[in-house]
């Protein structure tokens, strides 16, 4: 067993050296990967949430971050005024929209 560590252990002989790109290919494959399996569909993802909280309207039925289903009855820069099934209305922050509630296939 002491035999077999210490042959791990040993340098590589002095005039031989490997090529330090090769060690960097490991890393740069990961890298590589990381980026195209799930930085960028997040990305993605990001535009195109951010460009739907652009378009909202009066009418469009939404739902919010926190499960509320309504439908939009104002529309500012930073806020939309939602209401709900009982005439209640609700002014939260445009950040707070996930998705379109027609896409789930609601009914009201």
């Amino acid at each position: 067993m002491n035999q077999l560590f210490q042959i791990l252990m040993q340098q590589p002989s002095g005039g031989e050296q490997g090529n330090p790109l090769v060690s960097l290919w490991p890393l740069l494959l990961i890298i590589v990967v990381f980026y195209l399996f799930m930085i960028r569909p997040q990305v993605k993802k990001q535009k195109e949430l951010r460009k739907y909280r652009q378009s909202l309207q009066n009418g469009d039925k939404v739902i919010t971050t926190g499960g509320i289903y309504g439908k939009i009855v104002e529309v500012s820069d930073q806020t939309v005024v939602i209401e709900v099934q009982d005439q209640s209305r609700f002014k939260i922050d445009k950040n707070a929209i996930l998705k379109d509630a027609k896409d789930l296939g609601e009914k009201r």
